[in-house]
């Protein structure tokens, strides 16, 4: 991408960020959210309408030829803040700490600004991310075949 298409999209996709995660000041406090806060509260499709928004973000660095490993670090900030909002009451809490849009649009200007560090602290994520993904799996599978067992025993009265 030209140099200077990249330095408008990483303005407009900073400006959406803050538009999605820290327009909106509460009266009388620092306390800052946005449009996907308010988004998020629309019962059954707001958390869903909120992440494909800021999908947004994400397409766009793709675009502009952020690694898959960062990518999937970004993809990561959506999903955890679509899954925290959608727990009543905390998910609107977490509105106020975890601003997935502005990480999002920091991540991708940390990788332009230094690519190497950046890249490498993003497959340490994906890598851990994977182990801790394979470690649920297998305690699921452990606990399942205990579950079995303990049924299987039970039956035949041992």
């Amino acid at each position: 991408m030209h140099k200077m298409n990249a330095e408008h999209s990483k303005a407009q996709l900073k400006k959406l960020a803050w538009l999605l995660d820290d327009s909106i000041r509460i009266p009388g406090t620092q306390l800052r959210f946005g449009l996907d806060g308010l988004i998020g509260l629309i019962p059954g499709i707001g958390d869903a309408a909120g992440a494909i928004i800021s999908s947004h973000i994400l397409v766009q660095a793709a675009q502009m030829g952020v690694p898959k490993s960062l990518l999937l670090k970004m993809a990561f900030n959506i999903g955890l803040d679509a899954v925290l909002g959608a727990v009543p009451v905390l998910g609107d809490l977490t509105d106020f700490v975890w601003k997935a849009n502005q990480r999002n649009v920091q991540l991708m200007n940390d990788y332009f600004d230094r690519p190497g560090k950046t890249e490498l602290h993003s497959r340490f994520f994906v890598g851990f991310a994977g182990l801790v993904v394979f470690g649920v799996v297998v305690l699921i599978g452990m606990l399942g075949f205990l579950l079995v067992r303990w049924l299987w025993l039970s039956v035949q009265g041992g």
